[in-house]
This record gives structure tokens, C-alpha cells and sequence, in this order.
């Protein structure tokens, strides 16, 4: 080979290299599976950006990103992690019997894209009580989530039921703590219809999180990270310790996802508390 011809061939395959390093992500460290959702980021960045830095900094997955955008999730190694259902809304959840006919449709649906595309959980929510009780709420979402586990079951997705708090972001939710949810769960008895349990959430309701979490780990098939109070930061600025909830969480043997939804505080730069986010939960 002539040295312009040698020189050419290298230049070549470095600018391969280049562009392989760009795509895929970097190993993951630690126990825990890590993903991220978009709001850790500045709202301005485009989602293709996202996906790199998630990519860079050791993500493996992304929660909540519309079916169609999925693809650019997997052009930087990335899996869509929890997908978002079109239909079922925070304020008309599964609790209202009214509302089931739609929602079997779009979950149904949203069901046979994640199996298609591999992603292993969506969400839903239960809803606003709007005047309902707790058990005639509970009664009702048995009711859809029997109706559609079977779906779920035959194509192998998690639906899981996200426990919000009722005092500041969801006012009037259902299922805003893990007793409610996890009677649920126990009634409809399926290995695919679990929680979503967003620690953020837990900790306004419920709080005791290590042993609410070891208690009904069983139930549990999602995390979500937030700082309390604010939604800001896991870090030493709010009142979880998250290394230990990480440890605790590693030691139980959880081989799901765990991705990271606090809102960065104002004047910090995102991508850098995404990456202590990330190294505070690398356990």
C-alpha cells in the first residue's frame, strides 16, 4: 500500500472510530440499571443531544418518550424503558369505570408497540378521585387492570402503576400511597401488572422509604429518583441519603430500571447533575 493510500485507509477508520464512540453508550457501572426521563435536561435541548450525553454518562435507557422518537433512543444504545400511553390522563385514570372502554384500546395498543419494539414497561395512573371513595376506586382499577393483564401477560410488558403524591403535584390522585397500590396489585395477582414507585412521591406520602421499598419490593417493578423537597437534585441539598436507597434497592437483587426525573435547580448546570445523579446511584 502506497503512504498516501495507508494515510487515507487511517484517516478513515479513525473517523469511524469517532463516529462509533458517538453512538454507543458508555459501560454501565455499578449494580443498578440507570435511565433517564427528559426532564433532567435543559427543555431546550433536542432529544438527539439528550440521548448522547445520557449515552456518555452510563444511561442505558430512556422513560417516556413518545413511540415515534424511539428509534434515535437506539441509535445511541439506548432502549425506551417505560413507554406513555395516549388515552390515560392524570386527571381520568383507571379508576373511572367510564373511561375503561378507550383505555383498554390505547393501552392495548401502546401494549403491542412496546413488544415490538422491546421495551419492557409503560405506565399508567390511577386518576383523580373527583369525590370517590378509596375503595370504590380500587375496585375499578381491578376491575380495567383484569381486564387488560391478560394482553400485557401474552406479549410480555409491565403496566405499572405509578404511586404519586397527592399534597403538591397530583392534588386529588387515588393511588398516592403504596398501601392503596399494592392492594390493588394483590387483587389483579399478575407478574405483569406492577409499580412504578417514584421515590419523590413515596417519600411526601408515605416517607420510611428502605423499608417500604424492602417491604413491598415484590410489587415494585420501576423506580423514579427525585429530590425532597423541590424535585431537584439526589444530592446533598434535599433530605434522601440515595446512595443508601441505591444500595438498598442493589442488595434486594433488582434487575429492572431506575430512571432519574428531578429538575435541575435553577443556575446548575443540567448535564453535570445528571452525572452526579448517575455517580451517587452507582453502588
Amino acid at each position: 500500500m502506497r503512504r498516501r493510500e495507508f494515510v487515507s485507509a487511517a484517516a478513515l477508520a479513525g473517523a469511524a472510530t469517532i463516529a462509533e464512540s458517538q453512538t454507543a453508550p458508555a459501560p454501565a457501572k455499578g449494580r443498578l440499571k440507570q435511565c433517564v426521563t427528559s426532564f433532567p435536561f435543559d427543555p431546550k435541548m433536542h432529544l438527539e443531544d439528550r440521548c448522547r450525553e445520557a449515552a456518555r454518562l452510563g444511561c442505558v435507557g430512556y422513560d417516556l418518550v413518545a413511540a415515534q422518537d424511539w428509534p434515535t433512543l437506539k441509535k445511541y444504545g439506548l432502549i425506551p424503558t417505560m413507554a406513555l400511553p395516549g388515552g390515560v390522563s392524570i386527571e381520568n385514570g383507571i379508576i373511572h369505570q367510564e373511561t375503561h372502554e378507550q383505555f383498554l384500546a390505547s393501552l392495548g395498543g401502546a401494549i403491542d408497540e412496546c413488544a415490538a419494539a422491546g421495551c419492557p414497561n409503560i405506565i399508567t395512573v390511577g386518576g383523580q378521585r373527583k369525590g370517590m371513595g378509596n375503595a370504590e376506586g380500587a375496585d375499578h382499577a381491578v376491575a380495567f387492570l383484569n381486564r387488560i393483564k391478560p394482553r400485557a401477560e401474552d406479549k410480555g410488558v409491565t403496566i405499572c402503576l405509578e404511586v404519586m403524591n397527592s399534597r403538591f403535584d397530583r392534588p386529588d390522585q387515588m393511588c398516592d400511597h403504596i398501601a392503596w397500590g399494592v392492594d390493588v396489585l394483590k387483587r389483579v395477582d399478575s407478574p405483569r401488572v406492577r409499580l412504578l414507585c417514584d421515590i419523590y412521591h413515596l417519600q411526601i406520602m408515605d416517607g420510611d422509604i428502605c423499608r417500604n421499598i424492602q417491604t413491598n419490593f415484590q410489587w415494585i417493578a420501576h423506580f423514579h429518583t427525585g429530590g425532597v423537597p423541590g424535585r431537584h437534585e439526589i444530592d446533598d441539598t434535599q433530605e434522601l441519603n440515595y446512595r443508601f436507597i441505591a444500595k438498598t434497592i442493589a442488595d434486594l437483587g433488582y434487575t429492572g430500571y431506575i430512571a432519574h426525573e428531578f429538575r435541575p435547580s435553577p443556575g446548575r448546570d443540567p448535564i453535570q447533575s445528571l452525572k452526579q445523579a448517575i455517580d451517587i446511584m452507582t453502588v
